[in-house]
């Protein structure tokens, strides 16, 4: 894609690292906007300068779309949503449901967020310390949404809602990848059914491969580190 031809940009982070900014790429791929994709090396616990300056709320992801300005991951899939409607379940009660788990996981799920920081250069190892109670009731709560929504919704097709890889896919793609790369135990047949079509899904294979590329002096100690 060459400068004439973009409509702007989307400004992400740490490909390795940064789930929100994954949350924020895949419904502008999915939308087809023609946009710039800009990457900066992340500095961890929310300090990296770079990013100060340039979104207004200091984070990724952030979309500059023909003069317009989005930022925050479901705010951005809202937005591809109305160049791509198909991102939202089209029956009434489907989409309901589908706003609502959407939601859940962009406000909620602190234990699993903490025990398991998104790390694509982790290879299925579980982690060598105990869960605590927070994360358990996290796993098992995400474990129910998967299996209740691909048993009421996702008859047509391998992801929650069948055969449209949705905004609800998004918002739990990055938790695909934890649960993959920390051997998370205790899901569902359905639920494990279900992450292996979202890891093979091509837009999740680009992501891994783009991580893959990233210069080692991207990576962080901090994630690096936990055994």
């Amino acid at each position: 894609m060459t400068d004439s031809q973009t409509q702007g940009r989307l400004v992400i982070g740490t490909q390795r690292y940064s789930s929100w900014s994954l949350r924020g790429w895949l419904p502008v791929k999915l939308a087809g906007l023609p946009v710039a994709v800009e990457v900066i090396p992340l500095e961890g616990q929310g300090q990296t300068r770079a990013l100060k300056q340039l979104s207004p709320n200091g984070c990724v992801p952030y979309l500059e779309h023909n003069g317009i300005q989005v930022w925050d991951s479901l705010s951005i899939a809202e937005y591809c949503a109305e160049y791509a409607p198909a991102l939202w379940p089209a029956d009434r009660a489907a989409r309901a449901w589908a706003r609502s788990i959407s939601a859940e996981m962009h406000s909620g799920f602190r234990g699993v967020r903490s025990s398991f920081p998104m790390n694509l250069g982790r290879n299925s190892r579980a982690l060598q310390t105990e869960l605590d109670a927070e994360t358990l009731k996290d796993v098992a709560r995400i474990d129910r949404i998967w299996t209740e929504t691909r048993t009421r919704y996702g008859q047509s097709g391998p992801y929650l809602f069948g055969a449209d890889f949705g905004v609800a896919d998004c918002m739990f793609a990055p938790v695909v990848y934890r649960f993959l790369s920390y051997a998370v135990e205790g899901l569902s047949d359905v639920s494990r059914a279900y992450m292996q079509a979202v890891a093979a899904h091509p837009l999740m294979q680009d992501w891994h491969a783009a991580a893959d590329r990233e210069p080692e002096t991207w990576q962080l100690a901090f994630y690096e580190s936990i055994p």
